[in-house]
This record gives structure tokens, sequence and C-alpha cells, in this order.
């Protein structure tokens, strides 16, 4: 465990663990999110693979996930979540000073997935990359975010967590399928301005990190596919290991977390896990004693969207009234390298303006296409079939 003066165990610390520099942070001034309309259940998954639907609920708490049709894209989706961000916090494109993405299914290795939300968005001064941790890209992503901004390279940035996972999974091993799902989350993260002397039991906005990194783990959780290779390009994982690293880890990072912002679980109000597995979130709960009624799930409708999750959740748990100015929430994920992640932040919006995000007509948000186009939006073949034929059973079932 860090003791808040240095990296110890792998983590990241200090300063930049504490994010406490002179009079500046960082707090979040707009949200939204967007998934995919078309809707695969678990009995949908039974016609696919050899499972059932007790079988994944039982040992996940998935009961359905989201699945980008053709079209829909890692870019696609993360643009219209920024464009809902930025109409949450009241500001244009041209106010946002960096744009990044946390992914690992982008539509290219090549331009980055940023550089096209960017151009979907209409906006022409932002710095623009995309960041890879997996699961725990969006903390990851948070932390280069706040670090930008509290360095004064700008004053406002747009974090983003998006994926298309269906399209790296293996659609038929049932140990991996049941558990993706795509979307994407975004949020504005801006500079604030402090008095002196306010601690962590006070000030709004962003109070601290714990990032992690454990090789170990490497090819427990992968995609063996890059550039010049001919490897697969779908997702590996074994199951029982990076079911023991995510317990063991996501429970100490989120307990460092709350530490270095100076609280305790109890000044916590709510925890947006990285909606993995509700056993995993379960799990969490109990080690660092905190209810289940506080931690905020819908792995049940989405599954793992990977680094699109905890975005996703916290625009969700905004609209269902789960913050209100004053709250404490801090964020916790895990993922493939391996990967963890974790944030604090006192919330000081007003949720009421989530309610704007609506005014955002996703008709006019356009990624720029390559010349001849391209096969990133295509719906992966063995899945393909299945929605097909069942689209058409509902089209015929149809009363006339």
């Amino acid at each position: 465990m860090s003791d808040g003066r240095g990296a110890h165990d792998g983590r990241i610390g200090g300063t930049t663990g504490r994010a406490q520099l002179p009079n500046r942070t960082t707090h979040i001034t707009g949200w939204g999110h967007e998934v995919p309309a078309t809707i695969l259940t678990n009995a949908d998954l039974e016609k696919i693979v050899e499972t059932s639907d007790e079988w994944i609920t039982t040992r996940t708490g998935i009961r359905e996930r989201r699945i980008a049709a053709h079209g829909e894209t890692t870019a696609s989706m993360a643009a219209i979540a920024a464009a809902r961000a930025l109409a949450v916090a009241g500001i244009g494109a041209d106010e946002i000073d960096l744009i990044v993405v946390a992914t690992l299914t982008p539509d290219h290795l090549m331009p980055s997935t940023a550089v096209l939300v960017k151009g979907a968005i209409g906006s022409t001064r932002a710095a623009a990359f995309d960041l890879s941790a997996a699961c725990s890209g969006f903390a990851y992503a948070y932390a280069v975010a706040h670090g930008f901004i509290t360095a004064g390279l700008g004053t406002r940035a747009l974090v983003i967590g998006a994926e298309t996972l269906s399209r790296s999974v293996d659609w038929s091993d049932r140990a991996t399928c049941v558990l993706f799902g795509d979307g994407a989350g975004a949020i504005v993260l801006e500079a604030l301005e402090l008095p002196s002397g306010q601690d962590g039991t006070t000030r709004p906005g962003t109070l601290s990190f714990e990032l992690s990194a454990d090789p170990s783990g490497a090819y427990a959780l992968w995609i063996p596919g890059g550039a010049g290779s001919d490897a697969d390009p779908l997702i590996k994982m074994d199951g029982a290991k990076t079911y023991v690293y995510a317990t063991r880890t996501m429970a100490a990072v989120a307990t460092a977390a709350i530490e270095r912002a100076g609280l305790t679980p109890s000044q916590v109000n709510l925890v947006i896990p990285h909606q993995a597995n509700i056993r995993i979130i379960e799990h969490v709960s109990k080690a660092i004693e905190y209810p289940m009624e506080q931690i905020f799930v819908n792995l049940d409708r989405y599954g793992n969207t990977s680094a699109a999750s905890i975005p996703i959740a916290l625009s969700e748990a905004v609209a269902a009234g789960r913050l209100k100015p004053g709250d404490v929430f801090c964020t916790v994920a895990f993922g493939g390298g391996y990967t963890s992640g974790a944030f604090v932040t006192r919330w000081d919006a007003d949720p009421t303006q989530g309610a704007r995000a609506a005014t955002v007509d996703p008709a006019h948000i356009n990624v720029p296409r390559p010349e001849g186009g391209s096969n990133s939006g295509a719906v992966p073949e063995a899945l393909r079939a299945h929605l097909d034929a069942r689209g058409a059973k509902r089209q015929t079932n149809q009363p006339q």
C-alpha cells in the first residue's frame, strides 16, 4: 500500500496521487453517454453458444448487453457521448483544450479515435489522443486530463471511455462472449480554482487518485493481434486468475484512493465500480465494509463495456438522482495489463443540467470516414446472422 510519498507496490503516489496542486483542482461540469439500440439478451445467447440465462446471471449478474449495429463505431458513440457532455456543461467544442479517449477497441490503429471525435464534434483547437489501459482506461484518462489542467496546459478536457467489444469477442467462446457489450460515456473536466487551506473534508472537485499496473497478468486477459501481426484479434481470458486479481486489487485500490483523499469509507456517498461481474462488486463491498445499497450497478443491462463502463454508470447515476452537490463518490476499476485505477471526487454540479443532453441530435454528428469506406463498423458474421434472423422474426410477428 502506498504511504502517500511515492510509488509503492507499483502504484502512482505522491503529489500526483494526492491531486493537490496549489489553488487548482478539477471538477466535472458535463456528462453524457451513448449505447446502441440493439439489445442482446441471455436468451439470445442461448441460441448462439451452449449457455443459459441462469448460468450467465448467477455467475455474472448480466442479463443483457448492447451491440453496435452496422455503421456504429467506437468513434461514433464516443462523439455522441462527448456532444452530450458538452451540452450539459453548456460550452462549445472550441472551448475544449484536450480530448482523451480511453479505449481498447479503436476503429483504427491510426488515426486515433480522439482525433475522429474532434472532427465529429467540430473542435478546431483541442489536442487529442487515445489511451489504452483496458477496463481501467477511464480512471487513467481522468488522471491524465487532471494533470494537464492542473499543470496549466489548459482549462477544460473531454475525457471519454468508448468500446465496441462485440467486434473483439469470439462468439463461439461462451466464457467470454457472454460478458461484454458496447457503449461510450464522456465527461467535461474543468479547472477549479480554490481558496487556500481547504482539505479533502471540505473542498469540491477531484480529491485523489490511485493507479497501478501489474505485468504478471499481461497474458491472463489480452488480445493477441497488433500491428504487423497475423495473430488472433479476439479477447483471450484466464477467468479464474483474473477474478482473483480483481477481487484483491479493486478493494485495495479503492481503499487507498479514499485514504489519499483524507476520508474514510463512511464519508463516501456512492461507489461507482467497473461493471464486470456482480460477484466481484459484492466482494469489494464486503472487503471495504461498504453497503451494496450505496454502490451503483448497471451491469445487468450493459455487461462489461470496459473503459466505457464507469462513465456510462456515472451518467446514469446522476440521472437517477444518486449524486447531489456535496456528495463524495469513488470510482474503481481493474483491467487487462493488469491495470487498476480509482479516483475520488466531491460532486458540485447541478444534476438537473443533465436534461440538456436531450438537445443533442445524433444525426448531426458525423465521424470522418476514409475514402472508399471502412469495415470498422461491420457486425461480426456469427452475430449478424442471429440478429438478422431475430429481426426478421420480430418483423413477421408485428401486428398488421
